[in-house]
């Protein structure tokens, strides 16, 4: 018995009474139809068993998506500037904007970035202005612990987040795995000889990593000793600058002989207490760029992070969504350890004990 031709679009349209792209709309999830009209375009599609063509369906997607790129050619990327909160200093590294633009250029989009308390520029002041302009992509990039970018009502945007500092409301994030980034550190130090491990940041980074830091070093000292087991230290205050004396404790009590931190002030801190790097003690930068040539480290890789945070806008895009997801998607990119002088280089193999 011959199969049954599937359904069309068009069988849908005369069943409803409506035209075939209202049916199209209805079943993409676009916006501009009445709920009782999609109501009964859905039940018809259910009833007829309507199967989508997924090779049309990409087709119409690409179509659509080159003229979205003409009505809304533009990614917001809004940042903070809140100087009081101490989170503006070369301490902290955020995702810059070349990679961000490459990225974009590369979809068709442009971008433009707006700082959020610079200028008296506020949530409701930004809003006014990207619908002015008909922006409807943002990316959020949280540098402050007040977070006004908190305030903003992003029903009308397809969002991303860079990191979990604003966890509310929930958009989709794209983040570096640091619980991956701390353990692979450690590995790289133990194989070196390193028997006590230290980690030093301020309780922004931890949280921003979604508890990444904490995680990988327990996660580390799970297999360890208990008197091999350095305690995490989180500095009093965002402003490294504050932290010497707390710092130099912990150094006393604890006697690390490797230290995962910034890259600012805690070198010059070691030297102060009268540990030589890499003679005396082992220094891994915990956010690794390429500034950071005298240090081994984590890189955190953030031109795959600013290029995943920019396919994942334009898929929202491509396909109508927009505001909070029900679930939010979250992208973790692995880090990359860099090799250093700050540590003792890797013992030789003895390729007679390996044979």
């Amino acid at each position: 018995m011959p199969a049954l031709p599937q359904p069309t679009l068009k069988d849908i349209a005369r069943a409803t009474g409506v035209s075939i792209m209202t049916v199209s709309r209805v079943l993409r999830g676009a916006p501009k139809v009445s709920p009782e009209r999609r109501a009964e375009v859905l039940e018809v599609a259910r009833r007829m068993n309507y199967q989508p063509d997924p090779h049309l369906m990409r087709m119409m997607q690409v179509v659509r998506s080159r003229k979205q790129k003409r009505l809304r050619a533009v990614i917001a990327i809004i940042r903070e500037h809140v100087p009081q909160d101490g989170l503006l200093s070369p301490s902290y590294q955020y995702v810059p904007i070349e990679p961000i633009r490459r990225r974009a250029h590369a979809h068709g989009y442009a971008v433009e970035e707006f700082f959020l308390g610079k200028d008296g520029l506020t949530p409701a002041k930004l809003q006014k202005i990207l619908h002015a302009r008909g922006i409807e992509g943002v990316i959020v990039s949280p540098q402050s612990l007040q977070l006004p970018c908190s305030r903003i009502d992003y029903t009308p945007y397809a969002a991303v987040t860079f990191g979990n500092a604003m966890s509310s409301p929930a958009l989709h994030m794209c983040a570096g795995n640091m619980t991956l980034g701390i353990h692979m550190a450690a590995e790289q130090l133990a194989a070196r000889g390193y028997q006590r491990i230290g980690v030093a940041v301020t309780r922004w980074i931890v949280n921003r990593s979604q508890f990444g830091y904490s995680g990988g070093l327990f996660h580390w000292q799970h297999s360890l000793p208990p008197e091999s087991r350095v305690p995490l230290l989180l500095f009093p205050s965002n402003d490294i600058s504050r932290g010497f004396d707390a710092f130099s404790q912990w150094m006393r009590e604890h006697e690390p002989d490797a230290v995962i931190s910034f890259d600012t002030h805690v070198p010059g801190w070691l030297r102060r207490l009268g540990q030589r790097i890499p003679q005396d003690i082992g220094f891994v930068v915990h956010d690794w760029t390429s500034k950071m040539a005298a240090y081994a480290g984590i890189y955190q890789q953030r031109e795959h992070l600013a290029a995943a945070a920019v396919d994942l806008v334009v898929t929202q895009l491509s396909q109508n969504e927009h505001g909070i997801p029900e679930v939010p998607r979250q992208i973790m990119i692995p880090p990359r350890w860099v090799e250093g002088p700050s540590l003792r280089p890797l013992a030789p193999v003895d390729q007679s004990r390996s044979r």
